[in-house]
């Protein structure tokens, strides 16, 4: 049980128990309490950590061996000289302590007579901007913490923004270290006029000032005595009454988690219901198939339930067999769900590596996946003015909005009507990384109008036609490496044999389909990417198709692999030394490069990735024999 108390003021009391109960009463009144799931956000050094820890220690969350670890954390990590430094009970990893900064999202558990409380401490550096990201996805309220020294700064924006992008409405402004600025109402009145001018665009429903000091207590649990101008709740009286609202679930969610099947007898599908409810003789639908059965059952580990509501842990059980697996998702048959293969977004950038247009990325929604790419960057917000500025790519922490392409439809919905089918993460395809938060705003229309056209004529009758298969022989290397003239050369002896054959070169095509694209990284991606979808047209005529680009991005070359088939598709890296490039430097471009007239050339100031697994390398010991091998 957590540590015994002294004897609480009058004021106190009112989050306390006011007598002694045994577990098995205080089990169940907690099972009767409400959640209330908050975030602490704000800038660096603001006493997110800090309010949390004090928050944990007035409402006796803290157990008498957390109380003697906290001491002598304290003495050795602490802030606060002798006084117990109240962030220790949050920021556990060594970094944070050492630095004295959270790095990572911390979530605790706590309760009081009134309410059970899930609080998420989220970062304040910028570069942790992601993990805050994290914390808000769940969250009902956010307290915004306001260093009463330092005002509204950069971050306190991104973070008011970011957490109005992820839905939460309700906001506690709590201007907090007030010790340090005597308790002065001026100061608290400038800060909340200061946020009002910037929350009206935010859609924020409720915003609830309070002024405090996290390390004295003032205004935690108790009111202060320092602030008696100060009329409104405290910090624990606020997040004890906040209603929680949730939104209004027009239809019914269910995402398949796996497929349960523990004996031939028995055959279920088991998830969380997302949204909405879900009845025993429903008519049910698998959303991507159109199949429609009837709930025969919903199983729980606690027996069968007549209902099921939203976020209860069920098994579904049909009453007939219908073709449905992990990532599917099954709603009422009278309220069919959306899907989409195109879609626009707000993204929240998440990652060091740039994000570029074209490039290929796998995207995660519920518990669907697909390969998506960006196909247009339509606009950056700027936190501190809520400007939309035009962008080519997406930088660590950028917010932006940008249509997105998948490689298949996926049941959505915008995000402001169900979290868990508007919002998704993007992962790049070779690290797994998450590189991107996004919540989609909405379907685009010409997604549902555009199909794709039956042909009566096959890649295999153009293929058998010609007399040979379709290939995609992929050249890449430096500049002056000799792509173009292996291309060239292996051309000759395809044609001598009879063999149609193209080659696409990079100079080639950029005096016409691509002449609009300069060098820089966004263009290269955009380059590659049409010169694949050009490439894969060609191979579906039955060509033995040879592309000679740079195409100095492992990501580019594979999403070429992907688009137009591991199997049509050859990738050929001409190792030649950077060395003998320069030397031969056909076209002048080192020489420029070295001079500094051009910034992006690859090799000497942009990077060239060699490629992982190529089909072939070709050196100075190599020749056109091992080539046309490939091709038998």
């Amino acid at each position: 049980m957590p540590r015994p108390k002294k004897a609480p003021s009058t004021d106190t009391q009112r989050v306390m128990a006011p007598k002694a109960v045994t577990i098995h009463e205080w089990m169940a009144q907690q099972a009767q309490q409400d959640l209330l799931r908050f975030i602490t956000c704000g800038s660096v050094d603001d006493g997110k950590s800090t309010l949390i820890g004090r928050l944990l220690w007035e409402s006796q969350q803290v157990f008498d061996d957390q109380l003697t670890a906290l001491q002598a954390d304290s003495k050795r990590h602490g802030t606060q000289g002798q006084d117990i430094d109240f962030a220790l009970l949050v920021d556990g990893l060594a970094a944070e302590r050492e630095q004295g900064i959270t790095i990572d999202v911390a979530y605790r558990f706590f309760a009081t007579p009134r309410r059970k409380f899930i609080v998420a401490d989220t970062p304040g550096h910028e570069q942790y901007t992601r993990n805050m990201v994290t914390g808000a996805s769940t969250a009902d309220v956010a307290v915004l913490l306001i260093d009463a020294r330092q005002g509204i700064l950069t971050q306190t924006r991104r973070h008011a923004y970011l957490v109005s992008l992820v839905g939460i409405k309700q906001v506690i402004l709590a201007v907090n270290k007030m010790d340090l600025v005597d308790y002065q109402k001026e100061v608290f009145d400038a800060i909340v006029a200061d946020f009002r001018t910037v929350a009206p665009p935010l859609g924020f429903t409720s915003i609830t000032p309070i002024p405090l000091s996290a390390l004295k207590g003032d205004n935690i649990t108790e009111r202060s005595r320092h602030t008696s101008w100060y009329q409104g709740p405290t910090l624990m009286g606020c997040l004890e009454t906040l209603p929680i609202t949730q939104p209004v679930q027009n239809k019914s969610v269910f995402p398949v988690q796996w497929v349960n099947r523990p004996n031939a007898s028995f055959r279920g599908f088991s998830g969380t219901l997302a949204a909405g409810q879900l009845s025993v003789g429903d008519s049910i639908r698998v959303t991507a198939s159109g199949q429609t059965a009837t709930l025969s059952r919903i199983v729980t580990s606690d027996g069968d339930l007549p209902v099921a509501h939203t976020g209860d842990a069920v098994t579904l059980v049909l009453d007939r067999e219908v073709d449905a697996s992990r990532g599917d998702v099954v709603a009422l048959a009278e309220q069919p769900l959306e899907m989409t293969d195109q879609c626009e977004a707000t993204l929240v950038w998440m990652h060091d590596e740039p994000g570029h247009m074209g490039r290929a990325y796998e995207l995660k929604l519920a518990n669907q996946w697909a390969s998506a790419s960006l196909t247009s960057l339509k606009y950056r917000v700027n936190v501190n003015t809520l400007a939309h500025e035009s962008c080519k790519q997406l930088a660590l922490n950028d917010i932006a909005v940008a249509n997105l392409a998948l490689s298949k439809p996926l049941v959505f919905a915008p995000y402001d009507d169900n979290r868990t089918l508007g919002g998704f993460i993007l992962v790049d395809k070779f690290t797994h990384a998450t590189v991107a938060a996004g919540m989609i705003r909405h379907n685009l229309r010409r997604a549902q109008n555009v199909h794709r056209q039956a042909l009566s004529v096959t890649r295999e009758d153009r293929e058998r036609l010609n007399g040979h298969k379709g290939k995609v022989i992929w050249f890449t290397g430096l500049s002056g490496s000799g792509k173009s003239t292996l291309a060239n050369a292996l051309e000759k002896e395809l044609h001598a044999q009879g063999k149609r054959t193209y080659i696409l070169d990079g100079d080639n095509i950029r005096q016409g389909l691509n002449k609009d694209l300069g060098f820089t990284d966004a263009d290269r991606v955009e380059n590659i990417r049409r010169v694949a979808e050009v490439a894969k047209l060609m191979m579906d005529a039955g060509l033995i198709v040879m592309t000679a680009f740079i195409s100095p991005f492992r990501a580019e070359r594979e999403m070429a692999r992907g688009l137009i088939g591991a199997e049509h598709f050859i990738e050929v890296f001409v190792d030649t030394p950077l060395e003998v490039c320069e030397q031969r430097d056909p076209k002048g471009l080192y020489k420029k490069a070295r001079s500094g007239q051009l910034p992006n050339m690859t090799g000497i100031n942009s990077p060239y990735e060699r490629p992982q697994h190529p089909e072939l390398i070709f050196t100075q010991s190599t020749n056109l024999k091992d080539l046309l091998n490939l091709l038998t």
